[in-house]
């Protein structure tokens, strides 16, 4: 696995009375137009606020695929993930009315090739193309922002 050398504010994981901190793997989903990257945003299921695929650890895939699979289920996307982390962040993840947990995670780029009309959550979740910077201004986390602004699609290499 490749690390892209970018400049990341420190992540928080503030204490408190949750314990459980736990891995995610998310899907950057891009596609080049006109030489300039677009970025593919989903909206999350609870509360319709912008977000990329991500999901749990799944047994058998590496992470980058496994961020890869969460793009195509949540998203229709089929396309080329690289195993390049181009940074992580944090956010707290409800999990019932009375319990969340603090999520961190490692983001994959995903070149996508083809989006499918019939995916599993297809009904669940809308999508969007963005440029970097407004793809960057939708979003609520605020490291997940920094990846996006500073995603260089051109750095990657197969």
């Amino acid at each position: 696995m490749t690390v892209q050398k970018t400049t990341q504010t420190p992540i928080s994981v503030a204490p408190s009375q949750h314990r459980d901190v736990r891995t995610q793997f998310g899907a950057l989903c891009y596609r080049i137009v006109k030489d300039r990257p677009q970025i593919l945003l989903i909206t999350s299921r609870d509360t319709g606020r912008w977000v990329i695929p991500k999901g749990w650890p799944m047994n058998g895939k590496t992470p980058a695929q496994a961020a890869a699979c969460e793009a195509h289920e949540e998203a229709g996307v089929e396309g080329q993930v690289f195993d390049h982390v181009l940074g992580i962040y944090s956010y707290r993840k409800v999990m019932t009315k009375n319990t969340d947990v603090t999520c961190i995670v490692a983001v994959f780029p995903v070149k996508v090739k083809r989006l499918l009309t019939d995916f599993p959550e297809k009904d669940e979740r809308r999508r969007k193309w963005f440029s970097l910077n407004k793809a960057a201004d939708r979003v609520n986390e605020a490291e997940l922002a920094q990846i996006i602004s500073a995603f260089k699609p051109q750095q990657l290499r197969s």
